[in-house]
């Protein structure tokens, strides 16, 4: 194994901005089979809750702790909402242009997009998917002001809880993350269509077991092979193989690379890609 580096190049990883929000319907059996598009997101902010401990004494000495359920929560922020919102709201409509307030709130889903930026690629380096089922809003207040010189658009918040629903395989939960620096793109993209619709398929949002018997399906297993060294000219060779990225201080390098001191290269499996379990992927060069 190489030597710990911190603060490589492409390795300062940071989180930032909320788009191509996504709400939901349940139907009658549960699913949620239409989708609407939420514009003017301002912010979610994720608030778990629970997760408490609770010491316990024998013994005369601490003999364990006992941790309390975790709920996730969260606050929704926005300049406007998807008029099929209303009825989570607890409002109704019972004619065009008329809403009545206080009446019963109707659950929903929530898809949301962030972006993942790094030191060489910014907020393109990739994005996470955000997924959040039985979601029900609290009522919250709504704060009118009188325009003046300093006009600023009204924005609107609901304080967000949640039941968990059932994840095969693990304990019941109500929010999903997708990473695509993770994921493969072909499955990347199959998510994304089931969650934003297509020509041929309404906007969606698969339970987790669906989106996890999807992820499930096997990466292909691709052998590593090492780069060759030339001694005299110091020249690296690097080698195309379909499914691996070589890296030297965390940056890809394609074709003949020429080091000017002791290196060490990396293979690392492109997403949907995987190594043998026995592998040697990394290989130091001594420059003499």
């Amino acid at each position: 194994m190489a030597e710990i580096v911190w603060d490589k190049v492409g390795d300062r990883i940071y989180e930032t901005g909320v788009d191509h929000g996504v709400l939901y319907i349940p139907d009658a059996t549960g699913d949620y089979n239409t989708g609407f598009a939420w514009n003017g997101l301002v912010s979610v902010t994720e608030s778990p809750s629970g997760a408490e401990a609770t010491p316990q004494y024998a013994d005369n000495i601490k003999y364990l702790n006992l941790v309390s359920a975790e709920e996730f929560g969260a606050t929704i922020e926005a300049f406007t909402y998807p008029d099929e919102f209303a009825q989570c709201d607890g409002t109704a409509s019972p004619a065009q242009g008329l809403f009545i307030g206080q009446q019963r709130r109707r659950t929903f889903g929530l898809a949301y997009r962030t972006r993942i930026g790094n030191d060489i690629d910014a907020a393109d380096y990739g994005y996470k998917l955000h997924l959040i089922y039985n979601a029900l809003a609290a009522p919250t207040e709504k704060a009118y002001t009188t325009i003046n010189d300093s006009p600023e658009a009204i924005t609107f918040s609901w304080e967000v809880s949640t039941t968990p629903v059932e994840v095969p395989g693990f304990k019941p939960a109500a929010q999903l993350t997708l990473d695509s620096t993770k994921v493969g793109a072909t499955k990347m993209a199959l998510i994304e269509s089931m969650l934003y619709g297509d020509s041929g398929t309404e906007p969606q949002l698969p339970l987790p077991g669906e989106i996890i018997a999807l992820l499930a399906d096997a990466d292909v297993e691709v052998a590593v092979v090492a780069p060759t060294y030339n001694p005299t000219t110091h020249v690296l060779t690097i080698p195309t193989v379909t499914g691996i990225n070589y890296q030297i201080d965390g940056v890809t390098k394609t074709g003949t690379v020429t080091i000017t001191t002791d290196t060490v290269v990396t293979a690392v499996p492109a997403p949907g890609y995987k190594f043998p379990v026995v592998s040697d992927d990394d290989w130091f060069y001594d420059y003499v």
